[in-house]
């Protein structure tokens, strides 16, 4: 991790910090804090919840909330990201405002701050099993009218079919009906999601022709389709919470689950020590993958949401997502899905205390590329075009040349809105 932090901003950490009385000298607070951050904690419950590319560690946020803003000051986020820097803010008493072109990285900061209760979420998990639990199943029973929870899949060949036995792991040789049930689903048409736009980036595997059913067998959209329609009759804050619960399985219901033999994730090692490994960034399909019981997925990370709940102290927290809004009222949070160039734009100057963002690193992430399937899920339009970023996929003419006049936009309008006092943390990898 490297941290953009200039001698000013070190002398004015010297100067807000005061000690007096303290029998510790301030430089060896200021090293015992600059310890804490450079050795940080994985992540733990609503910040390990969801995948997400580039994903900072929380100490380095909370360092510098701490120690560069007082309670009531306002700081901006222009580039969201996972957004875990809003929850922070809010449960130290200082006011947030969070951009992001991306549709995905808002509604993760709305479900970071609009949390359901442990019983609201529990009661809406049960319903949801109560509806949609058997008839996606049943997708998955064998022959012998067992539920089948993996597929092992060596391109089109079916290699082994697993179902479990209370909790063990039972493997199964392949029938016929195991091919008929999967060809079955083959030419399922999405209803309730939209198709996803890619692009040709060979950083990331993907093609302009990809399409969701090259990332997902038909059953699988097939479930995930039978989700979402049960989920949809829940009330807003309970649909975010429950989609993102999807979405953040979503990974795993994919065929670019790569199979671990023990000649590595796709050797032609013995199938007999196999493990199931996960999905990686971009969009790699590896020959030899699984196929997993979707419900299962879903299941499993909605117990984990579960687990994080119960360890989550509730608090009322009011965001909106009108910029108006905010500046005229008491609101915690302010939440906008839109370039950060035009509302930045609208963010009165001299008022904001500390901008702390990741902000696009050229083309070594391209985040909307990566995120398109969690907003193809969402049902979420994207503004690809608006998008400050350098990308390897030519047909979306994002050059050197225009990420570098964007950036310095950025840079004249943060130091606009930024107080006389104000501070710019820039962290990236």
């Amino acid at each position: 991790m490297c941290f953009y932090f200039p001698e000013y901003i070190y002398q004015h950490f010297l100067k807000i910090r005061k000690y007096s009385g303290d029998a510790f000298k301030l430089e060896e607070v200021v090293k015992q804090d600059f310890i804490n951050i450079s050795k940080p904690l994985t992540y733990k419950g609503i910040f390990a919840f969801h995948k997400y590319w580039g994903k900072k560690p929380i100490e380095t946020t909370s360092f510098f909330i701490e120690n560069f803003t007082n309670p009531g000051d306002i700081v901006l986020d222009p580039f969201l990201g996972s957004g875990l820097i809003c929850r922070e803010c809010v449960e130290n008493d200082r006011s947030f405002i969070g951009i992001d072109l991306n549709p995905f990285a808002i509604e993760h900061a709305k479900l970071i701050l609009d949390l359901p209760t442990l019983n609201e979420y529990k009661i809406a998990f049960e319903l949801l099993k109560e509806q949609v639990c058997e008839e996606i199943n049943r997708s998955y029973t064998g022959s012998d009218n067992l539920v089948r929870s993996h597929y092992l899949w060596d391109d089109q060949e079916l290699k082994q079919v697993w179902r479990k036995n209370r909790g063990r792991k039972v493997i199964l040789e392949p029938n016929a009906h195991d091919y008929a049930l999967a060809a079955s689903f083959n030419d399922y048409q999405i209803t309730n999601f939209r198709e996803a736009t890619f692009f040709n980036n060979s950083r990331i595997n993907s093609t302009s022709g990809l399409k969701m059913h090259d990332l997902f067998t038909g059953r699988a959209l097939r479930n995930i389709d039978i989700l979402i329609e049960a989920i949809n009759d829940f009330p807003r804050y309970l649909q975010r919470a429950l989609m993102l619960t999807l979405t953040s399985a979503v990974g795993q219901m994919s065929n670019m689950v790569f199979a671990i033999t023990d000649r590595g994730k796709n050797g032609n090692g013995s199938l007999n020590e196999i493990e199931v490994g996960s999905w990686v960034i971009g969009f790699w399909r590896p020959k030899l993958h699984f196929e997993i019981n979707v419900w299962n997925c879903f299941e499993n990370r909605a117990k984990k949401f579960i687990k994080t709940l119960s360890l989550i102290q509730q608090r009322k927290i009011r965001f909106t997502e009108n910029i108006g809004q905010y500046f005229s009222s008491e609101f915690d949070a302010l939440l906008i899905q839109d370039d950060c160039l035009k509302v930045m734009n609208s963010i009165p100057t001299d008022s904001i205390k500390l901008i702390s963002t990741d902000p696009p690193h050229g083309d070594r992430i391209p985040y909307l590329e990566l995120s398109e399937v969690w907003n193809s899920i969402l049902n979420k339009k994207v503004d690809f075009d608006s998008e400050i970023v350098i990308s390897d996929a030519k047909n979306r003419n994002k050059k050197k040349a225009n990420y570098i006049e964007e950036m310095k936009n950025f840079i004249r309008e943060a130091g606009r809105v930024l107080r006389p006092d104000g501070v710019v943390i820039k962290v990236i990898p």
